[in-house]
């Protein structure tokens, strides 16, 4: 099951993490440290614990970034076990219906990598780190792979399409600085487009000036970017771009060389027209 949404991840055995959090853990002394955690916290699944524990939760932070590295971070939240795991290896979360900017999906269509947080500030006061790989699966679809998800009868809370992620890296986030919290009870509308159930114009930005909606003969719309199909794709972009604009450069350079040797020849011509 999922097989046709599962990517080839490399599961050899090598250190996690990133080549740049390797060269600073040499370059600030903290290797053995970190090798230690990584041996001892980071799985590349979720265990029976981290299953539990993802169950339990009804809120979560989702960082994505899009082909070119620009990143969002958001908040998602639902009922307790909201964030379906699969299996040890795939977890799925629905998407409701929201303000239709659909950042994280938009990301995710550029580029699958999806860090996600789980903070439970009540009962456990711990973390839980879960990085991978991310497809957007309408529900249809979703549901037909997954027949025994639940049909939620609360308005707003009806999913749209799901997101599905393919789990390479889970770890502990510490206790240390998280700060323990009190659940209150509190009235929450579903799906509102209510502004002041929203939140209104807490942060007065609607008055603000922003560049996208000054229309001048140069910006009246936004340009539609390339979208690539990973970071793959966008780094052959950006290297193609990179070579025609080095060989523009170089057009340009050639250019001005046959410009100064032309120059040149009307000068000398033109000295011996006069000593002659």
């Amino acid at each position: 099951m999922y097989s046709d949404q599962r990517s080839v991840v490399d599961r050899t055995n090598t250190w996690p993490g990133s080549a740049g959090e390797h060269l600073l853990q040499e370059r600030y002394g903290t290797a053995e440290r970190a090798h230690r955690f990584y041996s001892q916290q980071v799985l590349d699944h979720l265990n029976e614990r981290m299953r539990e524990f993802v169950a339990e939760q009804e809120m979560m932070f989702v960082a994505t970034s899009d082909a070119n590295g620009e990143c969002d971070n958001t908040f998602r939240a639902g009922p307790a076990g909201f964030v379906r795991v699969l299996d040890d290896d795939l977890l799925t979360w629905p998407e409701y219906r929201g303000n239709g900017v659909l950042a994280s999906l938009g990301n995710i269509s550029e580029n699958p990598h999806v860090g996600l947080l789980f903070v439970d500030f009540v009962r456990h006061v711990i973390g839980l780190h879960v990085n991978g790989r991310a497809t957007v699966v309408d529900d249809a679809e979703m549901r037909a792979q997954c027949p025994d998800l639940e049909v939620d009868d609360v308005p707003g809370r009806r999913p749209e399409r799901w997101v599905l992620v393919e789990i390479e890296e889970a770890y502990i986030h510490c206790a240390k600085h998280i700060p323990r919290m009190t659940k209150v009870p509190r009235e929450r509308v579903w799906g509102t487009d209510d502004t002041r159930r929203k939140g209104g114009d807490f942060f007065a930005a609607s008055q603000e000036a922003r560049p996208w909606t000054v229309e001048t003969p140069a910006r009246r719309l936004p340009l539609p970017r390339p979208q690539p199909a990973n970071v793959g794709a966008a780094a052959r972009m950006a290297e193609a771009a990179e070579a025609v604009r080095m060989a523009e450069a170089d057009w340009t350079a050639e250019v001005a060389r046959v410009a100064r040797t032309a120059e040149a020849a009307r000068i000398a011509e033109g000295a011996r027209t006069e000593v002659q």
